[in-house]
């Protein structure tokens, strides 16, 4: 197999752009939190504490799809300079490890957003119920 320089220069774009929408996730989920964390200290409804728990959990798959992200950008790099240096072999190696990464990192970005999707649903589910008793 052979490999050059430019092949892992083309992740840098998608990575970045990627590890920009994870930031906007992150940031978004953070200011819920902190609001319903000041409803919760003044309510002290339990179901907004499920809704903080299930908010804390996507926060962290969040942590680690950057992690990844992260991780994939910086092997990216580092294979492109083993492969400046000419050591082929490596490079592959790091390029391979580079793309695992990535991919680990749209894993765990499905996951979450599956989470936030049943989320929804059980948020939505009292409106769809009101409105099947209506009918």
């Amino acid at each position: 197999m052979n490999l050059s320089i430019e092949t892992p220069a083309l992740l840098f774009s998608a990575t970045s752009l990627i590890l920009l929408a994870y930031t906007n996730r992150f940031l978004t989920i953070a200011q819920i939190v902190r609001g319903l964390k000041k409803t919760y200290d003044e309510k002290e409804n339990k179901s907004i504490l499920i809704e903080i728990k299930n908010l804390n959990l996507r926060l962290t798959l969040i942590r680690y799809m950057q992690l990844f992200g992260v991780l994939s950008l910086f092997l990216s790099v580092f294979g492109m300079l083993v492969l400046f240096m000419e050591w082929k072999l490596v490079g592959i190696y790091i390029f391979g490890a580079s793309l695992l990464s990535l991919l680990i990192s749209l894993g765990i970005s499905f996951w979450e957003i599956s989470i936030s999707v049943k989320a929804l649903r059980v948020h939505l589910s009292d409106l769809i119920d009101d409105e099947i008793a209506k009918d």
